[in-house]
């Protein structure tokens, strides 16, 4: 008989977070801001099905992920989302335990007919 599993693989989603931002290289974009929508997974890896305690400063807490996205992505107007994504990969990667990101942003209203988006997947997986 096999043993139960003592871990498992683990990730932290983040979907349909969304907020205004300084984005863009037309001339309406550069003069305010404009919605945007951050979906974005991050790979913790293994970790144990059971964590060690039910205390908040043992885990990556959500809450903080969640300043980082709106606090990167509202800093300063960017004009590409490409440096907006590569931008926001590097500061999620560099959290305690983070071992990969997938992010993706999409830009709202840039369209009447449909929504664009970029996404970027980093580290491991």
């Amino acid at each position: 008989m096999n043993p139960l599993p003592t871990e498992g693989l683990q990730s932290l989603s983040f979907t349909g977070l969304r907020f205004n931002a300084a984005l863009g290289i037309l001339d309406h974009e550069r003069t305010g801001t404009q919605p945007i929508q951050v979906d974005a997974e991050l790979s913790l890896g293994q970790q144990p099905l059971h964590p060690r305690d039910d205390d908040i400063h043992h885990v990556l807490d959500y809450r903080k992920v969640r300043e980082i996205i709106i606090d990167e992505c509202t800093a300063e107007h960017v004009n590409l989302l490409e440096t907006l994504i590569g931008k926001l990969c590097g500061r999620l990667m560099r959290l305690p335990g983070v071992q990969g990101v997938r992010v993706k942003i999409t830009k709202l209203q840039i369209f009447e007919d449909c929504a664009v988006a970029i996404r970027m997947e980093a580290g491991r997986w």
